[in-house]
């Protein structure tokens, strides 16, 4: 259950990196982004500060994912394998932040999380819930690992 609990973590961290990336190349290397029904260049016609915005605020949204990315693939492939309890914490304390952050959208900016958009982001939202869920079962199967160290530990103060 150890190896299916850090192997599970590392696919949902490699695929957020993937997807940080796809985010980054689209605001660095494209104009032609699709918002909703219309193109960034139609959003922006004439005002070009619209669309450097636009890109901008995408850009700083996939640096980020890539940075959480990076650190959660880098504590669940170190310490979080090796058993350190605190990594398990740590993986779920993140998970748990960016997911509430994202699923805020709903209440704060009137977005229907059940159903998928390039406008609102919805789809965002339910792949975020989608991820914690799965980040839920990895730990879950992890788990066991909060016992094991709580174990050692108290038999390491009995002696």
């Amino acid at each position: 259950m150890k190896r299916a609990s850090w192997i599970l973590l590392a696919i949902v961290g490699a695929l957020t990196l993937v997807g940080s990336f796809v985010s980054l190349a689209i605001a660095y290397g494209t104009e032609r982004d699709q918002i909703g029904p219309a193109t960034l260049a139609e959003l922006s016609a004439g005002r070009p500060d619209v669309a450097i915005a636009i890109r901008a605020r995408r850009a700083t949204a996939g640096a980020y994912g890539a940075g959480f990315a990076t650190l959660f693939l880098a504590i669940a492939l170190g310490p979080y394998r090796r058993g350190e309890v605190w990594a398990w914490w740590a993986l779920l304390a993140g998970m748990l932040v960016v997911s509430a952050l994202i699923v805020l959208r709903a209440p704060l900016l009137g977005v229907r999380l059940s159903t998928p958009s390039a406008v609102t982001g919805a789809g965002t939202a339910l792949n975020s819930i989608i991820q914690l869920l799965v980040v839920g079962v990895a730990l879950a199967l992890g788990a066991e690992r909060l016992r094991d160290r709580a174990a050692a530990r108290a038999h390491e103060d009995r002696t």
